[in-house]
């Protein structure tokens, strides 16, 4: 019989059966025919059964049939058991969709390597002493070192204002500035026209040629062909230049190829000597990646590149001592090094979520396993082997870990876009590639497969141990069950512990007093086509935007503040003498910034709208390390740094302390200069902040866009965006670790409550004859109560204490993560135990009214 007719039968049981039955029984009318008597004719053939079975041994596949058997019961002892079958399904489901969610992440950022030649052979190449980027001087001496090796410089990856029209029809794209060489080290083809070669990028300003993306090709372009030729105009910005310029578009990258920052496609290439800045000594704007020839080992290129770094330093005493490679086949990006300690938390207590699902359903499946020790010490007394019994209870486990990962699956599909929408800062959204490649399947087979020898191992211990005459005489012990609600008490006090932690960096980070009022404030980012546009240009603006409806107060600097950027100094001379060497830090306004922002003035005035030159206001912290304090209203210092160079200063106005680049940071001496004295940072670009009457400013965003440009035609918005959004942005990683461990909380609560409720009704069902008996010689209901919860009460506590000796060891490896936080606080270790009571409360209460409403009667005469 061929093998498909053999697997055909297993699954075609009761026809197989009714030919066996007919083939015997015409081997019988055959005899009968030949003239044999009948009863001797069976007598002659031997037992049927044992001619049935032989015969179905023959015609199909043994042990294809044992499971396909195992299968069709498993199924109805989980249909028969809805409600349990139910919880499990939906715990492991969300369990193993929230790992396979955070694998698909951590796949996307850490592991998919670029689809370039020889990905395992790309560095990423870093000072280690030093978080910088390199200048170009100093990738041009390491590449000259290179030996078998090649050097790639590539930038940051910013939104670039272009234009392919109008240059009012302005829009964003993320630009990053490559070598030349990139392309052909890489061994990427293009899709479209050409790449860059060495040729294009030996010159500074020589070539200004550009390649799009793939992607960026067909959401914009709809994969025109013509797009070869093009023009597209960016700038001005200082990565551009003071003025804008033109780029030919020269061909498409490969489909596949988004750059090498992680969660940052590119959408134009632009070579390295295109970058305004490429010249500029001390402009630490590159990241350098090693492509390493096949074979070739990192530690000696590394030396060289060292070794060449200080032979072209001026002064050794500050060359660089050390170099750090980092293995980079799936590219580097800031946005890695930001999220790669709380992706790492994220999957501990994904870890910690699934062990204890995993716990619960074990406790539920031996609570079903004790309840059918009778059916299979009935199975043993008639012949099956205890491997027979493991396969029968493995396959019901297995059975539930392959639901679970299609519900799981289900929920990853929406939680990994749902967790990177979240990670989006204002104007520079993560666009991670969530794709389901071989490393994501392979990850759920091995999840599936853990999660079945995980749950099932105990059913499966029990049914090898099972004895006969003990199983039908009296019921298993929950001793192991109780060991496994300690573990899973000790997983979820480390989870609601770790939770709490983050709970509160959020909390403490988005309560920081930022030291203005962000409501209702809306800042326009303003590029100009004309460098150093005058202080009145900017001021005619203002004033034609402060004529609008729903326009409160208007007000402009150099950048937002809160948005990470800022200028430092430490040449401030009061009174001629020295610098203290005190670092401040300066921002240039125009009159009525500060009363836009609402910012408290504590003494002196604001900026008028005609001052006279030299007039600056600073803040409480300046008056704190440079005058000690006093009121420095009327005093004077001279700035040696920048345009201001020794010119004298005087301070015309004091203001409370307002938060400068960042939330975690403290408060920072700043200087606020005059705009109207024409000593910006930024001479192309500024932002307008307005403070509408609109609860939601973003309502007048399109109207304002608009009045910009009819103000002044060298004027155009590149981005906006309300204060507020900026401040939110500050605590994106905190808000999503405090989203996520909330979640992870409260599922591990739900599944520590059922696992205990389970654990608790099973003993009450074991000890039903001696609750009987107590009852029956008088013991009350508070003693009955406390019999039965005691001992699982102890477990409880055992579990509560190692997960506090858990959380406490964890806290330093999620310090970094804290703010204003610390491990030992007391509402850190009480809130976890409190919710763990609580819970233990309310799953131990079923139980202890069914044990406290146990009838002895009924019970003994059952027993």
């Amino acid at each position: 019989m061929s093998i498909f007719s053999r697997f055909a039968n297993v699954f075609r049981g009761e026809r197989l059966s009714r030919d066996i039955d007919e083939e015997l029984a015409a081997h019988l009318e055959e005899a009968a025919a030949h003239g044999r008597d009948a009863a001797e004719a069976c007598r002659a053939l031997g037992s049927p059964l044992r001619h049935r079975e032989a015969s179905r041994d023959i015609k199909l596949i043994p042990w294809l049939d044992s499971l396909h058997g195992d299968v069709v019961f498993g199924w109805r002892q989980l249909a028969k058991r809805k409600a349990t079958s139910a919880a499990a399904i939906l715990s492991l489901g969300l369990a193993m969709g929230a790992c396979t969610s955070a694998f698909r992440i951590v796949d996307a950022m850490f592991l998919r390597p670029l689809p370039i030649a020889n990905p395992d052979g790309l560095y990423g190449v870093s000072l280690d002493e030093s978080a910088r980027n390199f200048t170009y001087g100093e990738f041009r001496q390491m590449r000259a070192a290179r030996g078998q090796a090649e050097l790639i410089a590539v930038s940051g990856a910013p939104a670039l204002d272009v234009t392919y029209g109008s240059v009012q029809e302005n829009e964003q794209a993320h630009g990053q500035f490559v070598s030349g060489w990139m392309f052909g080290s890489f061994g990427l083809r293009p899709a479209l026209g050409r790449l860059f070669a060495e040729s294009d990028d030996l010159k500074p300003g020589a070539h200004p040629v550009a390649v799009l993306s793939y992607d960026y090709w067909t959401r914009r372009f709809a994969r025109d062909p013509n797009v070869i030729g093009r023009s597209v105009r960016m700038g001005p910005d200082w990565r551009i230049g003071e003025s804008s310029k033109s780029f030919e578009i020269i061909g498409v990258a490969p489909r596949g190829f988004t750059g090498t920052e992680t969660g940052v496609p590119i959408d134009i290439f632009l070579p390295t000597m295109m970058q305004a800045m490429v010249e500029v000594p001390y402009a630490g704007i590159f990241r350098v990646f090693v492509h390493l020839a096949p074979g070739v080992q990192i530690g000696p290129v590394r030396d060289r590149l060292l070794a060449a770094l200080r032979a072209s330093s001026p002064d050794l005493s500050k060359a660089p001592r050390t170099l750090a490679t980092e293995f980079a086949r799936a590219g580097a990006s800031n946005f890695r090094t930001d999220y790669r300690r709380a992706l790492n938390s994220l999957d501990v207590l994904v870890a910690l979520v699934l062990l204890i699902a995993c716990a619960n359903v074990a406790n539920l499946m031996a609570a079903q396993g004790a309840a059918r020790s009778p059916e299979m010490a009935l199975r043993v007394s008639i012949g099956a082997g205890r491997t027979r019994l493991v396969q029968l209870v493995s396959v019901e486990s297995a059975m539930l870990a392959v639901a679970a990962v299609a519900l799981g699956s289900l929920f990853a599909r929406w939680a990994g876009p749902f967790v990177v929408s979240r990670i989006n800062p204002p104007g520079n959204p993560v666009r991670l590639i969530l794709s389901t490649d071989w490393r994501v399947m392979a990850f759920s087979v091995t999840l599936a497969l853990g999660v079945t020898i995980l749950t099932g191992l105990m059913p499966a211990l029990r049914a090898l141990r099972i004895q006969p005459f003990g199983a039908l005489k009296r019921g298993a012990s929950c001793r192991p069950m109780q060991a496994l609600i300690a573990a899973q008490v000790a997983f979820c006090f480390l989870v609601l512990f770790v939770a709490g932690l983050f709970l509160a960096t959020f909390d403490r980070l988005s309560s920081q007093d930022t030291g203005i009022s962000a409501a209702r404030v809306l800042n326009l980012n303003v590029t100009t086509l004309k460098p150093n546009e005058p202080a009145v240009s900017w001021d005619q603006v203002a004033g034609h935007l402060r004529q609008l409806p729903g326009v409160e107060a208007v007000g402009f600097a150099d950048w937002p503040i809160l948005d990470g950027n800022g200028y430092k100094t430490t040449d401030i001379s009061i009174n001629g003498g020295p610098s203290n060497g005190v670092t401040a830090w300066l921002e240039n306004i125009s009159a009525g910034w500060i009363g836009t922002l609402k910012m408290p003035l504590l003494a002196g005035r604001d900026f008028r709208t005609f001052e006279s030159p030299g007039a600056v206001i600073v803040n409480e912290e300046f008056a704190k390390a440079f005058f000690n304090g006093e009121n420095p209203v009327g005093k004077t210092f001279q700035a040696t740094w920048s345009a201001l160079k020794g010119q004298r200063l005087e301070i015309v106005g004091l203001v409370r302390n307002a938060r400068y680049r960042y939330l975690k940071q403290e408060m920072l001496p700043v200087v606020y200069t005059n705009f109207q004295d024409g000593k910006g940072m930024l001479p192309n670009s500024g932002t307008f902040a307005v403070r509408t009457a609109a609860t939601n400013p973003l309502t007048l965003a399109s109207l304002l866009r608009q009045e910009v440009a009819l103000a002044n035609p060298e004027f155009r918005v590149s981005t906006l965006h309300t204060q507020q959004e900026l401040i939110d942005a500050q605590t994106i990683r905190e808000r999503l670790l405090a989203m996520l461990a909330s979640f992870f909380t409260v599922v591990a609560l739900l599944l520590a409550g059922i696992g205990l409720y389970g654990v608790l009704d099973y003993s009450v069902f074991q000890r039903r004859r001696e609750i009987g008996i107590r009852m029956a010689v008088g013991a009350r209901a508070g003693e009955i109560a406390r019999s039965v919860t005691f001992e699982i009460l102890a477990w409880v506590i055992a579990g509560a204490c190692l997960g506090l000796a858990l959380g406490v060891s964890s806290a330093r490896f999620i310090g970094s993560l804290l703010y204003q936080v610390k491990a030992t606080d007391t509402s850190a270790l009480a809130g976890p135990a409190l919710a763990l009571l609580a819970t233990a409360i309310l799953a131990a209460v079923p139980p202890v009214i069914r044990a406290v409403k146990t009838d002895p009667v009924n019970v003994l005469r059952t027993e």
